[in-house]
């Protein structure tokens, strides 16, 4: 008789399919509030990001291959945004402004995991060639950043160079979770660590709290991500890549039809 070991807790597929499931009930507050919707539907997706986050520290952490990995948030990034800019000029639902992007927020977080990367790498060699870059990826979402606010806040900035720095640049500013973003590189440096990770985000929520955000709900993606048990479970690797643009397509669509 073969010896079945079960595996207690959640796998990676596990916290996405809870990530996805959260989040679509916040995506129906988002697109349904100007016809009613209740505003207690925003709560559930408030450990929705933390979750991502933490999935997307365990996938870059165990990929065969980053630059691949990274290459990949990116062009879902810049396609997402063309995507929403398209849908609010066809549809014309002006009650929502679509602001959302997970994959910029998540590419940043990998542009502070591989800066960390490379300044572990300096135990090895090369230590001012991989502090330059470990720099470079570091401090580059910041100076995005402050062309971003240059370049929006000018007037005489031609229109079609504002919507492209919104499709390309992976700047903070942009990022639909702002500097929450900066949770990513914290998780990563304690990856091996799940009691730090959860006392992180419970502080990060702590914060949100005291500026009188309901984002401090975040905390409860604390109880799955403790009870993460390190399997990757099913695969279905795009299956969240095409989800994510498809399920906010479909809700606005509808959200507009109805209003």
């Amino acid at each position: 008789m073969e010896n079945i070991q079960k595996v207690k807790g959640f796998s990676t597929f596990d916290l996405k399919i809870i990530g996805i499931v959260l989040m679509v009930v916040d995506h129906v507050h988002e697109m349904f509030a100007p016809v009613g919707a209740p505003t207690w539907l925003d709560w559930f997706g408030r450990p929705v990001a933390t979750i991502f986050f933490f999935t997307s520290v365990i996938g870059f952490t165990y990929t065969h291959d980053k630059k691949k990995y990274m290459s990949r948030l990116f062009i879902f990034m810049v396609l997402m945004s063309l995507m929403t800019s398209a849908l609010e000029d066809v549809v014309g639902y002006e009650q929502v402004v679509l602001f959302n992007n997970i994959f910029r927020d998540l590419f940043i977080g990998t542009m502070f995991m591989a800066g960390i990367d490379q300044f572990q790498a300096m135990k090895q060699g090369h230590k001012l060639q991989h502090f330059l870059l470990g720099l470079l990826w570091v401090i580059l979402p910041f100076v995005l950043t402050v062309i971003t606010l240059a370049v929006m806040n000018n007037q005489a900035a031609p229109l079609l160079l504002k919507q492209i720095i919104v499709a390309v640049f992976p700047a903070i500013l942009l990022a639909e979770n702002n500097f929450m973003v900066l949770l990513i590189p914290l998780l990563y440096l304690f990856r091996n660590n799940r009691l730090i990770q959860c006392l992180l985000i419970a502080l990060t929520a702590l914060a949100y709290g005291v500026m009188g955000s309901n984002q401090w709900i975040m905390i409860f993606a604390i109880i799955p991500i403790y009870f993460y048990n390190g399997q990757k479970g099913p695969g279905m690797k795009y299956f969240f890549y095409i989800f994510y643009p498809a399920h906010i397509a479909l809700l606005y669509v509808l959200a507009a039809w109805l209003h």
